[in-house]
């Protein structure tokens, strides 16, 4: 017999307060920003934690993160504005409205990309070294800020009427929807399965550096992107707001790439003739700057 899952006590049903935390006056502070700044915060004691631990500089990671702040979210407002030009397009004064929401992560992690390589190359230090101690920082700062979305009411999925949807606002709702009120809280799924990249990843971590894991200088930054982008792969195909191109949801060809990326990369450390040190070689000086 199965399992009518709609009859289920309704205790997790998720109804947001709103975007604003408090008002002062002509001062507004919004979860979104509120959470923005936690992740980052958060982020750069755990990378210079796990610096620490890889006998790296933490003073790297903290400059890095400098230019993580600066390359990630500029590219990652930037990359949603492209892709919804046609509305922005009528409302110039709305692109720089961060705090209403609005950013693409893969917008963020091809900007930090770059900025990290920039970093690394002035630096003169190893990029990939730099990569994996900050991929776990990342995945925890996306599960952080996924609560954004809960908050401003967007990034939700199709219709539901589980034990845990989420109520959306009717001003929220895309007008094709608008006679629903409960839908997929796709921003807890994301979130949750967040936490759950960051947890493998952390356990690669401490078993590589005790050295129970032969694992390659690189190897938490592939397996990052791999696993994050499996996730949102399935994950987008619930959300009823995804960024279009065509016929095709962007952020489920942008994940596909991300796997091949993620497994191609994992081959090319593991495989290739002369591969990137391994953590424990890193650690007793013989990468390169730790690796």
């Amino acid at each position: 017999m199965a399992l009518d899952l709609s009859t289920l006590p309704l205790a997790f049903q998720f109804t947001s307060p709103g975007p604003i935390l408090v008002k002062l006056g002509p001062i507004t502070i919004r979860w979104y920003g509120l959470l923005i700044a936690t992740a980052v915060l958060i982020g750069v004691s755990l990378s210079q934690y796990l610096a620490k631990r890889r006998n790296v500089n933490p003073d790297l990671l903290s400059d890095l993160s400098i230019w993580l702040v600066i390359g990630a979210i500029p590219a990652a407002r930037l990359y949603y504005v492209l892709f919804q030009w046609s509305e922005y397009a009528q409302y110039p004064e709305r692109i720089i409205a961060i705090w209403q929401g609005g950013i693409a992560i893969h917008g963020a992690i091809i900007g930090g990309t770059i900025a990290a390589l920039i970093f690394a190359k002035l630096k003169q230090v190893s990029f990939w070294q730099m990569a994996d101690l900050v991929a776990p920082s990342l995945i925890l700062g996306q599960a952080i800020g996924r609560w954004g979305n809960f908050f401003n009411s967007e990034a939700f999925g199709d219709p539901t009427n589980l034990p845990w949807k989420l109520y959306i606002p009717l001003e929220s709702r895309p007008p094709e929807l608008a006679s629903f009120e409960y839908f997929h809280p796709t921003f807890l799924y994301e979130s949750l399965w967040d936490l759950m990249v960051f947890a493998l990843l952390l356990t690669l971590f401490f078993r590589g550096v005790a050295g129970k894991l032969r694992l390659r200088v690189g190897t938490l930054f592939m397996v990052y992107l791999a696993t994050y982008s499996l996730g949102r792969l399935w994950i987008e195909g619930l959300r009823t707001d995804s960024l279009m191109l065509g016929p095709l949801r962007i952020a489920q060809v942008v994940s596909l790439t991300g796997i091949a990326l993620g497994l191609a990369g994992l081959a090319w450390l593991y495989i290739r003739k002369r591969p990137l040190p391994d953590v424990v070689s890193s650690l007793k000086g013989d990468g390169e700057m730790g690796g």
